[in-house]
């Protein structure tokens, strides 16, 4: 009988080889096994981070800041400004909305991203990022940057959606909040959202200016949620109208310049650095139909939120002590808070309004412009004054 002994080292070879190439298959499932809901309370809480401009810490200096905040001010004062916020706040997702770094000042891009979301990695609450149009500015290109955020604990990032054989950009994903645990929406995504690279600047010789958001990227959009939208509106608990969705990406749409100083809620003190051409984005989301509010970065001391075509435009307004900013206006965070309704049967139903506030980084945490970004009722209410979060 012959024995063919030497055959199981290239039999182990294989086995190992297998292992090692849906290894980070298994990770990225590892990763969407990890359920965000709503809390018990009935809500859902997201602190956006805009433009935090890392870069080598304590020797990467402030800029534009008050002459007494000068001396010994540095990246380090944008991890400590995360770190009072997610103490403050305690939300249940923190998302970052791109130039996570500056790569031009950043010496090595992975140790600028680690030291960037270390707050959140030790937090322990789940974190997501998008990239900007400075991400990748330093030693790692854009696939670079977003496949090693995508390797960090605790986030839920992807580098791309596993479905979309072809699609633009690096950073396109989205995730489903289920409601609470035990209620009849424990099984629904009643929450949605959408993550884009808005890319960083145009590859098109006679376009200049900034990168914007692709058809294929917009063909991705339409169909998870299309996609989310039938899932809802089918059985068991079968809805009536779709679920809210939330977008974020880096650089605003040329639709957040259709607003003047009447009709948003915050501030307008710069221009609206958007691409010099129209992607058709805006359009496409409002087709879409369940798409509620848009949160961008960018533009650093923009702040505003505003009501177009039943959308809500927003800043999340300059976070980063190493971004230009304006000496005085304080650094800032946008939180998001979506609430569900409460029914008598069974406890918690679906999402009832979802409400916004902004946290200046001054001795208080001050909470400035709260406002309903949308609720079942009414949409686009607005007040102008302090809020505690409430």
């Amino acid at each position: 009988m012959m024995v063919h002994r030497k055959k199981k080292p290239a039999l182990v070879i294989v086995a190992v080889l297998t292992l090692l190439c849906i290894a980070p298959t298994l990770a990225v499932n590892a990763k969407q096994e990890r359920k965000l809901r709503f809390r018990q309370n009935g809500e859902f809480k997201i602190l956006q981070v805009a433009d935090m401009h890392f870069a080598n810490g304590k020797t990467t200096p402030c800029l534009d800041v008050l002459p007494s905040q000068v001396a010994g001010c540095s990246d380090l004062n944008t991890t400590a400004f995360i770190n009072r916020m997610i103490s403050a706040e305690k939300p249940d997702l923190i998302v970052f909305t791109g130039d996570n770094i500056f790569g031009f000042d950043a010496t090595d891009a992975a140790k600028s991203l680690n030291a960037a979301f270390a707050p959140a990695i030790a937090s322990n609450i789940p974190w997501v990022a998008v990239l900007g149009n400075h991400d990748q500015e330093s030693t790692l290109s854009r696939e670079g940057v977003m496949k090693h955020i995508v390797t960090l604990k605790n986030t839920l990032s992807q580098v791309n959606p596993s479905d979309a054989h072809i699609i633009d950009g690096f950073g396109n994903y989205n995730l489903e909040i289920g409601g609470v645990k035990g209620s009849g929406f424990e099984n629904k995504s009643v929450l949605n959202l959408y993550f884009l690279d808005s890319g960083d600047y145009s590859t098109v010789p006679s376009v200049p200016g900034y990168g914007w958001i692709k058809p294929s990227q917009q063909f991705w959009f339409e169909q998870t949620s299309a996609r989310l939208q039938r899932a809802y509106m089918s059985k068991p608990a079968a809805q009536k109208a779709p679920a809210p969705g939330l977008v974020y990406f880096h650089i605003p749409l040329p639709e957040f310049a259709y607003f003047d100083q009447s009709n948003f809620t915050g501030v307008r003190q710069e221009g609206i650095s958007s691409a010099s051409v129209n992607s058709g984005f805006f359009t496409t989301m409002v087709a879409a139909g369940d798409v509620k509010a848009v949160f961008t970065g960018h533009d650093h001391v923009n702040d505003f939120c505003g009501r177009l075509t039943g959308i809500q435009l927003c800043y999340g307004g300059g976070f980063g002590y190493h971004a230009y900013g304006k000496a005085g206006w304080e650094r800032r965070a946008r939180v998001v808070v979506a609430s569900l309704e409460k029914t008598e049967k069974r406890g918690w139903g679906d999402v009832k309004s979802i409400k916004t506030w902004k946290r200046l980084d001054d001795e208080h945490l001050t909470g400035v412009d709260g406002q309903v970004l949308w609720s079942k009722t009414s949409s686009g209410m607005r007040r102008r004054k302090h809020t505690n979060g409430a």
